[in-house]
């Protein structure tokens, strides 16, 4: 499709922004003791050789009491100003402007060396999601942290970015003194609107005394935080008018949700099951009253969508974050009209904002490359073409084939069903997980752009391997639903209707009305079932062998299941192990206590108990001279994450 509007630049002030196309701040986890470092700058330069017109880095730390991790970018010092250059110049070598975001939690605080910090608030008010209880700011160290961000700012233009991003979003500390639910505070920075507004209108007016004329302010905003105590959308629409009074002010940057408790911090993330660029319309509504630039950000994962959004008058600007971690040459090769061959983001969440909760590096699925620019660079090309076979065509099959055919090798991928895709084909027929299914389509113009021959409906066996004389196998077999036998289970007797996950997404099966759902895994499997069946009108248990549902899932998925499966009756019994079933009871362990879990009544019994490795052609091929590797959960059952990464650096050795 023709773009009309998303590759025209835009003016702020004086700096010109060479299209729409935004990389939004998000925590990398990258930073080096406290401070940006090379991995963090290799990181943001692929974006902006990739085409993006802007990027906002992490939110850094203004106040040294707000700093819990030295993965955090701590801006209260000089220290951080070499590694801010070195990000800077990284990425307007390639014509891209980069601003920082600068930010305080509040009440929102985070633990350090393995104790609770001390958080800081206007009020006395607890957050709901992190459960701390806050210290209430002296007026003398509110005017202390206004000063703590304009020097934050002052430190990040010295190393010569274009601009700071205040944070008002996401239920953060300014968003805690606009708040008339989180601030009761009776001086100068509370009681009032007018007083509410003080802390943040004194933080632009310091830090503009401090960056000078020519450089950018913007200030992120939740249009709604979706939380009991949090500010609304009316009550935001207010408040960027009031922004709009503020002359040193840029740009406002739009999201939605909150950190103060689970419900608004589903937001924060978005995942697959919440619809696509759903933040623009409440932008749209902003937009209409203020004549800052505005930028919105919220699952805009298409070149396509932000055209409309641009078409509509929604915004100036739009973030496309988790979009160029999933591929950072989005903007290029839609500037070039290579639609098909963007890898599209599905809204997984695992490897991004799931590798931050787990204090590690962000990547991406689909593509491992993301996040590891300094370690593994592009892929080396072969230095002699050798006959690759993959077997499986799964995710992490389809990934290895497409590398070693991009590194120069002739590369055959076998698979022995009718269709490409593994694992993907089910999880794509789940409530709302449709979108998953787009990672089958990405990796099959991957190994088509790359030449990979695609043979279907094939099983391969060691006749197979020696007759066509494979250099290297590939395996990516994957495997089957696992079912305990009668050494792990007191017994299940054959009078119990007994089916596997497989076969309830395939609509293979009859479940009846009460279905109980054995959950060893504690992943989407036994959770969208779940959903699934409550949808079809069954009456559901879930027994997980877990503390919580989908607890082996991101924290922002995984709230937003525990939302649905509420809402749809859905008893959640965990500490369930499965012990057995005989007629129509089936029976639990709980693991804890010991006791015995009993569900009367039940139609069919669904074991989402895991998987087995499919190891046959491993075996088979023992002792023969080929160079072998496994990928994937032929080699230990796990997630698409690990097949598709072991697939990638299987490619890169072959």
């Amino acid at each position: 499709m023709p773009f009309k509007y998303l590759f025209t630049p835009h003016q702020i002030r004086t700096l010109e922004i060479s299209n729409r196309i935004c990389s939004t701040a998000h925590q990398t986890i990258m930073a080096e003791n406290g401070a940006p470092g090379e991995r963090m700058a290799a990181y943001h330069e692929a974006r902006a050789r990739g085409g993006a017109g802007l990027i906002i880095m992490e939110s850094s730390r203004p106040y040294r009491d707000d700093v819990s991790a030295d993965y955090y970018i701590d801006s209260s010092t000089d220290a951080c100003i070499p590694g801010y250059k070195m990000v800077a110049d990284a990425v307007h070598r390639h014509g891209c402007k980069v601003f920082a975001q600068i930010n305080h939690g509040g009440r929102i605080a985070y633990t350090h060396d393995g104790m609770h910090q001390v958080p800081h608030a206007p009020s006395l008010v607890p957050d709901h999601r992190f459960h701390c209880m806050p210290r209430v700011m002296s007026t003398e160290y509110i005017q202390m942290l206004v000063q703590a961000f304009a020097q934050a700012s002052r430190r990040i233009v010295e190393a010569g970015l274009d601009g700071v991003e205040l944070v008002a979003s996401h239920g953060m500390l300014m968003a805690q003194f606009l708040n008339p639910l989180t601030n009761f505070r009776d001086d100068q920075y509370g009681r009032t609107e007018e007083n509410r507004f003080r802390f943040l209108s004194e933080c632009i007016f310091e830090t503009r005394k401090l960056i000078g004329s020519d450089k950018i302010i913007g200030v992120r905003i939740s249009a709604d935080e979706y939380e009991p105590d949090g500010i609304d959308a009316p009550a935001w629409l207010k408040i960027c008018e009031r922004l709009n009074e503020e002359v040193e002010l840029d740009f406002i940057n739009v999201t939605v949700g909150s950190m103060m408790g689970p419900g608004g911090s589903i937001h924060v993330v978005p995942p697959m099951e919440i619809e696509q660029a759903y933040t623009a319309p409440q932008a749209g509504q902003i937009k209409a009253v203020v004549d800052k630039t505005i930028m919105v950000a919220g699952r805009i994962n298409q070149p396509q969508l932000a055209e409309q959004i641009l078409a509509a008058n929604q915004a100036h600007l739009c973030g496309m974050t988790r979009a160029m971690i999933s591929d950072p040459e989005m903007p290029n090769k839609a500037k070039a009209g290579n639609l098909d061959g963007i890898r599209a983001c599905i809204g997984c969440n695992q490897s991004c904002i799931g590798h931050y909760h787990m204090g590690v590096p962000i990547s991406c699925i689909q593509n491992p490359l993301s996040g590891r620019e300094l370690i593994l660079k592009n892929h080396p090309q072969a230095a002699k073409t050798r006959n690759v076979l993959v077997v499986g065509g799964g995710p992490g099959g389809m990934k290895a084939a497409s590398v070693a055919a991009e590194r120069g090798h002739k590369v055959t991928l076998c698979e022995r069903a009718t269709e490409l895709g593994g694992q993907a084909l089910l999880a794509q027929l789940l409530p709302n997980r449709s979108e998953f299914g787009q990672i089958i389509e990405n990796l099959r113009h991957e190994m088509n752009t790359a030449g990979v021959n695609v043979q279907l409906d094939t099983t391969v066996t060691k006749d197979y391997v020696e007759n066509n004389k494979f250099d290297v196998v590939i395996i990516a077999t994957g495997a089957t639903p696992f079912r305990p036998d009668k050494d792990l289970l007191m017994e299940v007797s054959e009078d119990v209707h007994t089916v596997d996950a497989w076969q309830v997404l395939r609509d293979e099966v009859d479940t009846g009305t009460n279905v109980v759902i054995a959950d060893w895994r504690c992943d989407w499997i036994g959770v969208g079932l779940a959903e699934k069946l409550a949808l079809d009108g069954c009456s559901v248990k879930l027994c997980i062998n877990g503390e919580t549902l989908a607890q082996n899932l991101q924290l922002y998925l995984r709230t937003h299941w525990a939302g649905v499966i509420h809402k749809l009756g859905v008893q959640v019994i965990p500490y369930a192990r499965l012990f057995g079933a005989i007629g129509n009871t089936v029976y639990f362990h709980h693991n804890a206590s010991g006791e015995p879990i009993l569900c009367e009544g039940t139609d069919t019994l669904v074991m989402a108990q895991g998987h087995k490795p499919e190891t046959s052609l491993e075996l088979a091929l023992c002792g023969l001279s080929v160079e072998t590797h496994l990928i994937g959960d032929c080699l230990s059952p796990r997630s698409a994450e690990e097949a598709i990464y072991e697939g990638f650096m299987a490619a890169r050795n072959a």
